[in-house]
């Protein structure tokens, strides 16, 4: 299967730029597997189509403030995208333009914060070590922006609006932008249907938006993200699916996350780690019976993991529908439901 095969053409105007306000008053498009009947809602109509004993998945990562804006001894400028924390102080880190930093380089972000380059790795991103006083969360939150992705122009006026309502616990560079059209009233009203929602963790990382280089699919390697599911959350989801009832994943990062864990009987087991999964045609999915998420990349490896749900033909097909009907794009756009 080639990248290209999963090109589609896309007016750069229906980029959303800006987040919908209220989050649930985005746009839903529901696609129904079984009978490919597509229909056009608001996303707080998402609790029509959920019920009593499904299992809502949720990812409870929140986002640093991992964009960091340095400059070289000289005075070069140069941008560092926190990737993963390695240790304490040391991080993997993306760097642009990278021909400043080679090993040994150090790069000074204000009075607080410093940093020096220890290795690059064979893929480009660098090993760095963080010098600071104090906590190293603390001295981020004065010194680091949100990481909004590189086609969102609009200045974000407030950052929560690039986290989900449920997040927790800091790790990610980017956020896991299904969730973002939930607000805690529909949460709500979801939960009093009988939907039981269950959290899992995956910091996302370089491996979410990483773009696909190469033409062959197979040949892409995904980069690896840290991830946690706890036994509370694995017993959950494994009683849903020994009594046949629904395991709906909100965003990719869920799936890729029950998917890692789960055995070929689609049950999963608990635990945390590093996954590197990449999930492409034909593949079939083991643990996830639906998923909510929002419209992706051309090219990209979530759009080929979207296509898993159903063919990539019908993906492209329903695609070319969202774009004909004027549906925002991306982080900051609508949203679709795979049932």
């Amino acid at each position: 299967m080639k990248t290209s095969d999963f090109y589609y053409d896309l007016p750069e105007e229906l980029i959303a730029q800006t987040p919908a306000e209220p989050r649930d008053s985005s746009r839903l498009l529901v696609y129904h597997r079984d009978t490919k009947e597509i229909e056009h809602k608001i996303f707080r109509d998402i609790a029509d189509y959920l019920k009593a004993g499904d299992v809502l998945v949720v990812n409870r990562t929140r986002v640093l403030p991992a964009r960091l804006f340095a400059h070289t001894m000289s005075g070069g400028r140069v941008e560092v995208l926190l990737l993963k924390r390695l240790d304490l102080d040391t991080w993997e880190v993306l760097v642009k333009p990278g021909k400043k930093c080679r090993a040994g380089t150090k790069l000074l972000v204000n009075d607080e914060l410093s940093l020096e380059v220890l290795s690059v790795t064979e893929t480009g991103e660098r090993h760095v070590k963080f010098y600071f006083e104090g906590t190293f969360e603390d001295v981020l939150s004065r010194a680091g922006s949100m990481p909004l992705p590189p086609y969102i122009h609009e200045k974000l006026a407030d950052p929560e609006r690039y986290q989900t309502v449920y997040s927790k616990e800091n790790g990610s560079a980017a956020a896991p932008t299904a969730g973002l059209h939930f607000t805690p009233e529909l949460l709500q009203k979801i939960k009093e249907k009988g939907v039981e929602v269950v959290e899992v963790l995956l910091h996302v990382g370089l491996g979410t938006f990483r773009p696909v280089k190469v033409e062959d699919v197979e040949s892409h390697v995904m980069h690896s993200e840290y991830y946690e599911v706890s036994e509370e959350a694995a017993f959950a989801i494994n009683r849903a699916k020994k009594e046949g009832r629904r395991v709906i994943c909100v965003g990719t990062t869920s799936v890729r996350t029950l998917e890692s864990v789960a055995d070929m009987g689609g049950l999963v087991h608990a635990g945390k780690g590093e996954t590197s999964i990449f999930l492409y045609p034909p593949y079939k999915m083991k643990c996830v019976d639906a998923l909510i998420t929002n419209f992706h990349l051309p090219e990209s490896t979530l759009l080929m993991l979207v296509s898993c749900l159903c063919s990539r033909e019908e993906i492209l097909h329903i695609y070319k529908i969202a774009v004909k009907e004027r549906y925002r794009f991306f982080s900051f756009g609508d949203a679709c439901l795979f049932l």
